[in-house]
């Protein structure tokens, strides 16, 4: 280690850097001192900062290939590392970039950390079940404070990806089926991983990914393409990164999905004029892995050349894994196809992003003392993220919550006693370790000797073994209630894990048939990356609460809402569908001319000379979801009344107030998310049948009433018109407030 860096590892000091860094002065603004470097930097250097490698996990194990990357480092030709996991090796390759280089800029070190680092929290898709912003802001800022401290600069987070797609396994990733939603909890994460001032420590650079419309992939397979007319994609897709931009995104990654034809690395219109012209977007892009070079298999480009050219030109500002700009975007801007002012617009932002995170200043990381990771607070956050994204489906009889005085309790499921799969997907930096399950949470609640029992019934979740079937069923037989653990293990949900069917995998419901024909009361939980479907299944369970993979401390999150110390109060943020032939199905659709009617199946009567009946139904399973958005049941009931608005007709420049009355009916003190969707009735294009413009979440102790108040703008109403200008139309709107989508309490108003 050399003395300047050991300066700053061992105290607050701050590490000398080379003399052309110095001469720019700490106390210039940010743009001058970028501009000074810009002008010093050489082409071959300024190539270099568009670069990001990834490292080798045995690096050091190779002592070529560890000398040939310094070798690269201190030729300039690298601006950014990811996959650098041990905090000792980025602080070695920090320091040959900042001391042994010509002009000393730091490096950027990235790493997915999408739910947690050390800490797992629930996976995306379950924080947003809990409907609440604030929870997502905290994840991200436990997360930042953990990732920070093991030497990471910056995540590639949040995703964005609106997506009615569950087949598609990123779905985990995201935030579900509705753009007002996923803006939301996207600029909320945004602002927990780099705070007021991303320079501060335990604070990281988000990334808003992926641009653009990758959540529409055909079929619901990875990687595939997305074809989205620009009135939806301005809609629909648009909205939560224009969030995350608002709300300080740094960066921005764009997706693998070639949208209408052109591949998102290679997309000018998207990148460069709508993007950082339109949208105003001050930071940089990043391709995904290996994405540029990609674009010659989409068959955009003819080869490397090609792809680099494309992909500077439509505005990647820096090349994720592969080096087509390292090996060509000298040469075409020598030839004069690539403009230099181009690739000075990519390495300023590039540079503004290290300068914004305090790198010039602090370019090495220390350990915390104490350390951030899996410290009391982010594990106590932890529970309570896993506690908020539980959703009750079904809970025939009351069955839930359980009794503590249970004489007897049977366990079944591997899932129920796994340490590793609950984490869900990209949590490969997770602590095992620290994972406690539901069957350890449970032994610490029921600790009588055979209160509790467990039998796993199936070897994993996706096994096919039945021969523990026959123990299962006669431990349950014996049981005075039983909870069964099923779903999806964390493996087969993420990136590259679409799947064709969406049933529970393996012979999990043939288990289940086993265990319900013992008559003994069934608490089934799902643990899963995706909504999926199980009529079967919940026709069988007396209760069903969906787990999603609830991460480190989800087994006492669950015991917490089981018995009932908390009351479910998660919310779906996507439809679930009866049926994989339903998809895609979600709540903001279109009408059509012939809508279809609720409950409504089989042949119709008439015939298209007579076309009675004849509706936008399926013949062979109703058309709506088995559960809707924004549905979730709690140990208590509420009613939605007296909904008004007013003015009932005003002008562009009025705030509507909308209101409803909530009381908890039930017996029980419970959370409620009061929901907000509107109509518009006419316009230019055709308008969803409901969108979501809002929600409040209300605590209400039994026969508690409260008036729950919303409001509305022109703006809230805005959509992308006929003529491709944005904005809301003169005209009729409905509005619903309810407990999920299908709110029929309701009251209109007239924007003139």
């Amino acid at each position: 280690m050399t003395q300047p860096m050991k300066e700053w590892m061992d105290g607050p000091g701050v590490a000398s850097h080379r003399a052309p860094i110095e001469q720019l002065g700490r106390v210039a603004p940010r743009s001058e001192r970028v501009e000074r470097l810009l002008a010093q930097l050489t082409l071959a250097e300024k190539i270099g900062q568009m670069s990001q490698l990834t490292l080798p996990e045995q690096l050091e194990a190779d002592p070529q290939a560890h000398a040939r990357l310094l070798g690269e480092l201190r030729a300039g030709e690298v601006g950014s590392f990811l996959n650098a996991r041990d905090l000792e090796l980025r602080n070695e390759l920090q320091r040959v970039a900042v001391e042994e280089t010509r002009l000393g800029i730091p490096l950027l070190f990235g790493r997915d950390v999408i739910h947690g680092y050390r800490t797992i929290f629930p996976i995306p898709l379950g924080v947003a079940a809990s409907f609440d912003p604030t929870l997502a802001e905290a994840v991200a800022t436990a997360a930042a404070r953990e990732a920070s401290e093991a030497g990471i600069d910056w995540t590639f987070a949040p995703m964005v990806d609106v997506t009615r797609e569950p087949r598609w396994g990123r779905v985990a990733e995201g935030f579900g089926e509705d753009p007002w939603l996923a803006s939301r909890f996207g600029a909320a994460m945004v602002r927990g991983f780099q705070g007021d001032d991303p320079s501060q420590p335990g604070r990281v650079a988000a990334c808003a990914k992926h641009y653009l419309g990758y959540g529409a992939s055909e079929a619901g397979k990875e990687y595939n393409t997305t074809w989205v007319p620009e009135p939806l994609l301005r809609d629909v897709y648009l909205p939560p990164f224009r969030a995350c931009i608002e709300a300080g995104a740094l960066t921005v990654m764009c997706g693998f999905n070639d949208l209408n034809g052109v591949p998102m690395s290679g997309q000018r219109w998207a990148l460069r004029e709508l993007l950082k012209g339109e949208l105003g977007f001050e930071g940089f892009v990043v391709s995904d892995w290996a994405s540029v070079e990609e674009m010659i298999q989409h068959g955009s480009c003819a080869g490397a050349r090609d792809a680099a050219l494309e992909a500077a030109s439509a505005g990647v500002d820096m090349e994720m894994v592969s080096r087509t700009y390292r090996a060509e975007l000298l040469r075409l801007v020598e030839n004069g196809a690539l403009p230099v002012a181009e690739i000075d617009d990519a390495v300023r932002r590039i540079l503004e992003v290290k300068q914004a995170l305090g790198l010039f200043e602090r370019p090495y990381k220390q350990r915390s003392a104490p350390p951030a990771a899996l410290c009391p607070e982010h594990l106590e956050l932890a529970r309570r993220a896993a506690r908020q994204s539980l959703v009750l489906l079904e809970n025939r009889g009351r069955c839930l919550p359980l009794s503590p005085a249970l004489e007897s309790l049977c366990v079944v499921g591997p899932l129920a006693d796994d340490r590793h799969n609950p984490l869900g997907c990209w949590s490969f930096d997770g602590d095992r370790t620290a994972t406690v399950t539901l069957l350890a949470a449970l032994k610490q609640r029921l600790p009588a000797p055979g209160q509790l029992r467990y039998v796993p019934g199936v070897p994993d979740a996706r096994s096919s073994d039945r021969s523990g079937f026959e123990a299962a069923r006669s431990a349950v037989a014996a049981a005075q209630a039983a909870l069964v653990v099923l779903g999806e293990d964390g493996n087969i949900s993420g990136e590259c894990r679409s799947r064709a069917f969406l049933g529970l995998p393996g012979v999990q419901t043939e288990l289940l048939e086993q265990l319900a024909s013992t008559g003994t009361p069934l608490v089934v939980v799902v643990m899963a990356g995706r909504p999926l479907t199980f009529a079967r299944e919940a026709q069988l369970a007396s209760a069903l609460l969906y787990a999603w993979h609830p991460g480190t401390l989800g087994g006492p999150a669950l015991a917490d809402v089981l018995f009932g110390d908390v009351a479910p109060a998660g919310k779906l943020p996507i439809s679930f569908p009866r049926t994989v032939g339903q998809v895609p199905i979600y709540h903001a659709h279109k009408n059509t001319g012939r809508p279809p009617r609720k409950g409504r199946r089989g042949i119709p009567t008439g015939t298209p000379l007579d076309p009675v009946d004849m509706d936008a139904s399926y013949l062979d399973v109703d058309v709506s979801p088995a559960y809707p958005f924004g549905f979730g049941l709690s140990y208590t009931s509420f009613r939605y009344s007296e909904v008004s608005v007013s003015p009932t007709r005003g002008s562009f420049d009025t705030r509507f107030e909308v209101s409803a009355l909530l009381t908890n009916t039930g017996e029980r003190r419970g959370v409620e998310v009061a929901q907000l969707y509107v109509r518009d009735l006419v316009g230019s294009l055709t308008r969803p049948v409901r969108e979501l413009k809002g929600i409040q979440r209300i605590e209400l102790l039994p026969g508690a009433s409260e008036r729950v108040r919303f409001s509305l703008s022109a703006s809230d109403l805005a959509f992308c018109r006929r003529d491709l200008s944005v904005g809301a139309e003169p005209g009729r709107f409905q509005v619903f407030v309810g407990g999920d989508a299908t709110a029929s309490e309701g009251a209109e108003f007239e924007l003139c």
